[in-house]
């Protein structure tokens, strides 16, 4: 008996975008769920500013490293057997992941589950491979978007009730109070509810006549990978716009949390708050504004004043003296939500329609690569500013430093598209796809 078929009904349904929106929003409800409590739940096994700071250096590490490794493997598995199935995979990686970690009682045990989740997570890769295969470049930009809106939606609910749910002043049913392990659970069990539903429901996406022939194990080397990204025609230079921004947004994730709680005090509630409003953002600019922006800018124009709005936002996130000020800024970074679609679609549209899920990996790759950089970079700025008083302006440096790798990736954006704009006319980058079969329609 197979364990994950093609097939799971009679009638295949045909894969479209409602699908996938909504097994991304259930994955990133539950991913949203853990974010306010990690570092609460890290730090607890340290004392510290500084001892806590490393202790969530060794967990970050743990699962960066493993899906840097983890994500072009499982993204070339896509091409050769199909998206459904490694999406399946991910959402048991995450299942068992969370309901580990709600019960881990040493920091070692959190450290080797972050290294297994690490290494089965690949769902943000494999949903975008998933949009790619059911849509015609000219439309990816807006597809990309309304994805973004749906991780996005995830982000509005998963803060939020996660910020509650490890708040002890949080009263519960059955007369129990909030905790940094109930978010966990919950979490787990909306990865098995998402496991549930990619089984009997989740259409897949990739035919198999549109699918790799073999497996080329070479190919998906987490270092191989980068090379064909930046060989890629159309995107050139771009790879180093993506892996700068990627890097800068990793630091300021990795930072947040610690960051808040020792300038402002903030608890797992505040922070859910203040995630849920990064997720309200989103979802606006992504899932309304995406399509009428794109009619008044090109994806050029819309990317770099995106990437600039992100330099204002991290000045003014490490400047910060009051709490709401973080408000503020979040609203002035609006723009920064439309450049990643913008971005993707432009390196997903110069891809091979049969190595969609091989490009996703690389580009989840090059960000996982940022993701093991970036607590290197970001918690050891922490680390040295952690024992300064609160108002010290020192204190904000990952975001100080966010903000410049957001204008070095400013920089980098002018010059690939002033370099293509000048470049001899010949095929334009959204007709750079030649697939073997036309994208499915939803």
């Amino acid at each position: 008996m197979t364990i994950v078929s093609d097939t799971p009904s009679p009638k295949p349904r045909a894969a479209g975008m409602g699908f996938i929106m909504l097994a991304v929003l259930i994955d990133m409800i539950s991913i949203g769920l853990i974010i306010p409590v990690l570092a609460p739940l890290v730090t607890s096994f340290a004392h510290s500013p500084r001892e806590q700071t490393a202790a969530m250096l060794a967990v970050s590490l743990a699962f960066g490293a493993a899906n840097f490794v983890g994500s072009p493997i499982l993204g070339a598995l896509s091409d050769r057997y199909g998206r459904r199935r490694i999406m399946l995979v991910g959402f048991s990686g995450l299942a068992l992941s969370f309901f580990v970690t709600s019960v881990a009682t040493a920091l070692w045990q959190l450290v080797l589950v972050r290294i297994f989740s690490g290494a089965m997570q690949a769902n943000v890769a494999v949903a975008n491979a998933y949009v790619a295969d059911i849509t015609a470049p000219q439309d990816r930009a807006k597809r990309f978007g309304m994805l973004g809106a749906a991780f996005g939606m995830g982000f509005i609910l998963g803060p939020v009730l996660g910020g509650l749910l490890g708040d002890p002043q949080t009263q519960l049913p059955f007369g129990l109070r909030g905790d940094l392990h109930v978010p966990f659970v919950v979490a787990g069990t909306l990865a098995v509810l998402n496991w549930l539903y990619g089984y009997f429901v989740l259409p897949e996406s990739l035919p198999p006549a549109r699918r790799s022939t073999h497996m080329d194990w070479r190919k998906a080397s987490p270092l191989s990978v980068f090379a064909r990204l930046a060989q890629l025609r159309g995107v050139g230079s771009l790879v180093w716009v993506v892996a700068l921004s990627g890097l800068a947004q990793l630091i300021l994730q990795s930072s947040w949390v610690l960051y808040t709680q020792h300038k402002f005090g903030w608890t797992p509630r505040d922070n859910g708050w203040a995630l849920f409003a990064v997720g309200v953002l989103a979802v606006v600019v992504q899932g309304g504004l995406l399509r009428p922006l794109l009619k008044v800018f090109s994806v050029p124009q819309l990317a770099m004043a995106g990437l600039a709005s992100a330099v204002v936002s991290n000045l003014l996130w490490g400047a910060a003296t009051a709490g709401w000020v973080m408000y503020v800024a979040i609203g002035v970074g609006l723009l920064a939500y439309a450049a990643g679609p913008a971005l993707q679609s432009h390196i997903s549209n110069a891809a091979d329609a049969r190595r969609q899920g091989e490009t996703m990996g690389a580009l989840s790759s090059l960000n996982s690569l940022m993701a093991v950089m970036a607590p290197l970079l970001g918690m050891g700025l922490m680390y040295l500013v952690a024992d300064l008083p609160r108002d010290d302006w020192r204190v904000g440096a990952p975001f100080y430093l966010c903000a410049l790798l957001q204008a070095a990736s400013l920089a980098a954006c002018w010059v690939h598209f002033k370099h293509e704009a000048q470049a001899p006319a010949h095929i334009a980058p959204d007709a750079a796809v030649s697939p073997a079969a036309p994208p499915t329609q939803p």
